[in-house]
């Protein structure tokens, strides 16, 4: 069949009521099939979303959820699993909050400031009291630090208890204090840099938003840091997304944030627009040519104009004779070297991001902002897999899971799965970790001192590599051992 007269997917918009919306159909110009709209309306609206999005055979769902509806989407998601939601679930896990971002960066070796997350108070306390100054403290909950507004810098510990005394920000989220020159906001579109630019502090500040006072521009991005931003997108295998990476005055860059939600030009959600149109129509659609550093030139406008520029397009530059490249051609240094413009272009291809057929953040394992420390309630959907019996996903229907409270002994899940009963204890990590020669007692408490159970579980599955961070004496052999102390514990349980 001809590529121009196949069948194309049927399109939705996911729309909640009180949320800014992020597409509309114009930033879709040119697609030929009516695009449907499925707005939720909260509370106990699960059903009837589902029901809709069913009944009108949409293959596609377009748009973020705000970290509110996050969990909700998640089990919707289970529900329709032959509608592909873009970004996936996956994709948005860092949108629901700066624990989420951070767990994201310990999977893959992404380099963000050191990071401590704590659900125990009491060992928070332990945490404040010892370490240096200054921290900055962060509310964990939700996609955005709205202007910097809930980022604090504390250089005490009197500040930091006054702070968590009136904020109350359950988990408690501390990171190292690091000295910027800067930070850069890079914006991406099927893993290629499409916008980027500066954000400085004013004078005498740390904070970078312009909220605050912090001033912007578009020029001279270094490529490795554009290189950085680009591993980030491809390890959350997202379509659209935008990094906030520091430049500290040490020279390293580091992600600050990372996330499927963010605001962006209309001329932006254009690109993304006929980006997605291209990925889903079988080559119906051009993928658009959005060169490198373009955000320069159009960073010379004024804001406003930007605001209402729409469907920006570019042509490819093809010289006209022999060398002319290379006559009058800009360069840019960078760590290889000095390279032409249309060179450094060549090097970040728009790419296709390809549906996963499973799920890498399920929330049985990743929701410590739920399940935490408490009772908790899950529903049961048709495509959950923590469930053998089949219900048809009413909301009513529940079943209640008990986590360990912070007064009982600490335990944990095997691989997340509740529903097998595999529980291991604060005793059981001991043994684990006293398996290993070289570590004894007195070690093995320290890092149980340092750890939940949970958390530890994590790290080791996870981020081996933190626990050589905070132990300068566990390296090479030693976190080789618990490794492999950790799995022969696994197999001898399953």
């Amino acid at each position: 069949m001809n590529k121009n007269t196949q069948k194309l997917p049927k399109l939705g918009f996911l729309y909640l009521d009180y949320v800014l919306r992020f597409f509309d159909k114009s930033n879709f110009k040119g697609w030929p099939d009516p695009i449907e709209t499925v707005v939720y309306h909260w509370k106990n609206d699960k059903k009837r979303f589902i029901d809709e999005v069913k009944r009108k055979k949409i293959d596609i769902l377009i748009g973020n959820v705000p970290a509110t509806a996050y969990e909700t989407f998640r089990e919707i998601a289970r529900v329709l699993p032959n509608v592909r939601f873009v970004p996936s679930l996956d994709s948005q896990f860092s949108n629901k909050s700066k624990e989420n971002v951070t767990r994201f960066a310990w999977k893959y070796d992404i380099p963000v400031p050191k990071t401590y997350i704590y659900y125990d108070v009491n060992k928070s306390v332990q945490f404040i009291e010892s370490t240096t100054y200054p921290k900055i403290v962060k509310r964990s909950y939700g996609p955005s630090n709205y202007g910097g507004y809930f980022v604090h810098k504390v250089d005490s510990k009197e500040e930091a208890f006054e702070l968590f005394e009136t904020k109350k920000y359950y988990p408690r989220y501390i990171q190292d204090f690091i000295p910027m020159e800067a930070d850069v906001r890079v914006m991406l579109i099927g893993h290629k840099p499409v916008c980027a630019f500066w954000r400085r502090a004013p004078e005498g500040e740390w904070l970078t938003n312009t909220s605050q006072g912090g001033s912007m521009d578009y020029m001279n991005i270094p490529k490795e840091l554009l290189d950085l931003a680009v591993r980030v997108s491809k390890a959350a295998n997202a379509e659209y997304w935008a990094c906030d990476i520091a430049v500290g005055r040490d020279g390293e860059y580091r992600i600050l944030e990372c996330a499927t939600a963010f605001a962006a030009f209309p001329y932006i959600r254009d690109w993304i627009g006929q980006y997605l149109m291209w990925l889903f129509s079988n080559g119906h659609f051009e993928l658009p040519h959005i060169p490198l550093f373009n955000w320069e030139e159009l960073g010379k406008m004024d804001s406003s104009i930007l605001r209402t520029l729409r469907y920006i397009t570019f042509g490819h530059y093809t010289p006209s004779f022999d060398g002319a490249h290379f006559l009058d051609g800009e360069t840019r240094m960078t760590d290889e070297g000095e390279m032409y413009l249309h060179e450094l272009d060549s090097l970040y291809p728009i790419l296709a991001v390809e549906m996963k057929n499973f799920e890498e953040w399920p929330s049985e394992k990743w929701n410590f902002q739920d399940h935490y420390g408490k009772s908790i309630k899950i529903v049961e959907s048709e495509y959950n897999p923590m469930y053998d019996k089949k219900i048809d996903g009413d909301e009513t229907q529940e079943a209640t899971q008990i986590v360990a409270t912070d007064d009982e002994i600490k335990t944990t899940f095997i691989d997340g799965d509740i529903s097998k009963k595999k529980l291991i204890e604060t005793k059981d990590m001991h043994k684990v970790l006293t398996s290993v020669h070289g570590i004894g007692k007195k070690k093995s408490e320290a890092i149980m001192q340092k750890y939940e159970t949970h958390e530890l579980v994590e790290v080791i599955e996870m981020a081996p590599r933190k626990l050589a961070e905070e132990f300068n004496w566990l390296k090479g052999s030693l976190l080789d051992g618990i490794k492999n102390a950790w799995e022969n514990f696994k197999n001898k349980i399953k």
